[in-house]
């Protein structure tokens, strides 16, 4: 692919609720510009933006697929985006490399809960946005329908620069409103004819809206427009870019990707009316030395500076680095200097992404997106620049996980390679999280609902060659006492020789702000000083290892109110034997209780949803906190036990049809009502004794 200037660029994200046709449209795009020589189908296996193994058993994509292709002159770079909430992480970092959104309808469904996020995502990101009404050759396409859909999901600034031409299967082409030309698809070409007949009259109309938003972008074509003076096609290309460019208006065409219909006049409009990364203009950063603000303009003599939004991890090739650069130049076979971790970094080959194809190429420049491997330590949100003149880019913004598993190896002795093949995983997937929970032991994934998870562990399967299952989480609880109590132990063992001797009387009692406290009230040295620590030893042994259900103690103080000893039979373990054994005497004795952690949650959610998501949290043994607007939402907060919660991100969507969003953090722990903590204490009875 030849060097293009960057004002001749084009970026932009394909995004959609999931199965609009973003993947077809994608190819088709592709396929008209002469970069594959046949029109590849999501249903058949064989796209170039879907090649994952897993996105070609699913019939979806997973991944952002990369592609650019040359049209007129231009070099367009599309990043297709998963239309499946779980891959939302992919969405956002794609929006943050790009100069524009290419928003695809289903022209049978019109706007879906999906197309409403990704316009939202596209909107606090600030890109102008194009919208495609695809799939216009399926039974029950509707053009009039979806457009009064947008309208009334995005406002007036919606404008139609086309028509359909036929519907359904007789779909075979569109009606240029800016030219006044229809355009025919006949395989890879785009034929002009004339305006049918029937049409004439709705695209007369329809042109006046047109020239009327074009003329209202720019004041002298105002004053044109209204003395009544006819536009140029030049001039309404312009007026119409600069209100695109503004977010005053979301121009809105038709297609058919699976039959490559309209494409043409599609690629035309990207190059006519959406940015370039000249016309997004300069990026601003920090100084990780002084902590100032820089700018970088898109220029090839600049100073470096790439953003990484993308990072895979290949079995073959190693971790693959894929960025956006903003300014300078990159190149091979040299020095990157990571100013996020203020590392340099060794840079080997420098490529061109086509899919799972690579182009190597002998730079990448300001606006082109580009990969590097083996990388040792740049991850996903990292800023390269040059060593001299480094700038920090604002981090990339990921929505935190909300669903977890316990996850466990099949097979005995993959514990390491089970770590070892997550940690990799979570490297490329910022909405991917691995640890390890120091209360209950186990590995704890999460990620953004149950299908993320599930290719996650297909991917391990593949990648790493570890089998996992899983399992909901076990619940972090622990164990403490409401009331008070005195205990004694006397431990005392005769084995012919030395013998174990060893005697506490404690006293426990609740610690409300701390987690463990120890007392030492002896007198006349009844327990020698030498013997106190080990009681204190037997004591924490104990707490960590639980009374009540085998649960972590906490908010106890304990003191050694007396024993006694014997000269020759006592040693620290007697003490720590006696200690151990009078704490869960007096534990038992003093009104023992399980604590659950609570956590703190945010739900978002519009106002139709909001009774529904309250009683859903009441069910849940939730209290609520209050309720408040955010915009077009509701926030409801609410304090939720952490054991109703493990399935609450596959909840949620259910009852809001995927509109409402949360947010979950702890908050504290709080005694476990009896009838449900009966059964835990019993359950954890029965483990122990191996029924």
């Amino acid at each position: 692919m030849r060097k293009y200037p960057v004002n001749r660029l084009r970026n932009l994200a394909l995004v959609a609720h999931g199965g609009a046709g973003k993947t077809s449209l994608a190819e088709a795009m592709l396929y008209t510009a002469g970069v594959t020589d046949r029109l590849g189908k999501t249903d058949d296996g064989n796209t170039v933006m879907d090649w994952d193994p897993e996105e070609v058993r699913r019939k979806v994509s997973i991944s952002t697929g990369i592609a650019p292709l040359e049209w007129r002159g231009h070099k367009v770079t599309l990043l297709d985006t998963p239309g499946y909430f779980d891959f939302v992480g992919e969405v956002k970092a794609a929006l943050r490399v790009v100069e524009a959104a290419l928003v695809v309808v289903d022209a049978v469904s019109g706007v879906e809960v999906g197309t409403e996020l990704v316009w939202q995502y596209a909107q606090e990101a600030g890109l102008p946005r194009m919208i495609v009404v695809s799939k216009m050759d399926r039974e029950n396409a509707n053009w009039a329908r979806t457009l009064a859909s947008l309208e009334a999901a995005f406002g007036k600034q919606v404008l139609p620069l086309q028509i359909p031409i036929g519907a359904e299967a007789q779909f075979r082409g569109v009606v240029d409103l800016i030219r006044g030309q229809a355009w025919i698809s006949r395989g890879r070409e785009t034929v002009a004819e004339p305006v049918p007949a029937d049409l004439a009259a709705e695209v007369e109309a329809l042109r006046e809206r047109v020239m009327e938003a074009a003329a209202e972008a720019d004041d002298e074509l105002t004053m044109k427009y209204l003395e009544g003076e006819p536009l140029t096609e030049a001039e309404v290309l312009a007026g119409l870019r600069a209100a695109v460019l503004a977010g005053k208006v979301f121009p809105v065409l038709c297609a058919s990707g699976l039959r490559n219909i309209g494409v043409g006049p599609l690629l035309d409009a990207i190059c006519d009316l959406l940015p370039s990364p000249v016309d997004a203009g300069a990026v601003t950063g920090t100084d990780p030395r002084t902590g100032q603000a820089v700018t970088r303009e898109p220029r090839a003599d600049g100073p470096l500076t790439a953003l990484v939004f993308k990072t895979v991890s290949d079995p073959f090739v190693g971790k693959m680095t894929i960025f956006r650069v903003y300014s300078g130049t990159l190149r091979p076979d040299g020095q990157v200097y990571n100013a996020t971790r203020g590392r340099s970094e060794r840079v080997g080959a420098v490529y061109l992404l086509r899919g799972k194809q690579q182009e190597q190429v002998p730079e990448a420049g300001p606006g082109e997106i580009a990969m590097v491997a083996k990388l040792q330590v740049t991850g996903t949100g990292d800023t390269l620049a040059d060593e001299g003149q480094p700038v920090l880019l604002p981090p990339m913004e990921f929505p935190a996980p909300v669903y977890s598993v316990a996850v466990y190896p099949k097979a005995k002795g993959d514990e390491e390679k089970i770590s070892a093949g997550l940690g990799r995983l979570a490297e490329e997937d910022p909405t991917f999280r691995v640890e390890r929970n120091a209360t209950t032991g186990e590995i704890v994934i999460s990620g953004m609902g149950d299908v993320h998870i599930e290719v996650m562990l297909e991917r391990l399967r593949r990648k790493f060659g570890v089998e996992a299952t899983v399992t909901t989480p076990k619940v972090a609880y622990k164990e403490t006492i409401r009331g008070t109590a005195r205990a004694e132990h006397k431990h005392k063992k005769q084995t012919g020789g030395h013998g174990q001797y060893g005697h506490v009387i404690l006293e426990l009692e609740p610690l409300p702000e701390g987690e463990y406290e120890f007392v030492d009230k002896i007198i006349q040295g009844r327990v020698p000083q030498q013997y106190r620590p080990a009681v204190d030893k037997g004591v924490r042994e104990t707490m960590a290892e639980g009374v009540l259900a085998g649960y972590p103690v906490t908010g106890v103080r304990v003191t050694l109110v007396d024993g006694s000893y014997h000269e020759v039979d006592s040693s620290e373990m007697s003490f720590k034997i006696a200690a151990s054994q009078a704490f869960k005497k007096g534990f038992m004795a003093a009104k023992p209780v399980l604590l659950e952690p609570v956590m703190l949650v945010e739900v978002l959610v519009p106002e139709a949803c909001t009774g529904d998501v309250i009683g859903d949290l009441n069910r849940k043994r939730g209290r609520i906190l209050g309720i408040e607007p955010r915009g077009r939402l509701q926030a409801v907060r609410a304090l939720v036990p952490q054991a109703e919660m493990f399935r609450y991100a596959i909840d949620l969507r259910s009852i809001t049809q995927g509109r409402g969003t949360f947010t979950m953090t702890f908050d504290h722990y709080e005694e476990v009502p009896a009838p449900i903590a009966q059964p835990i204490i019993a359950a954890a009875g029965r483990a122990v004794s191996g029924e």
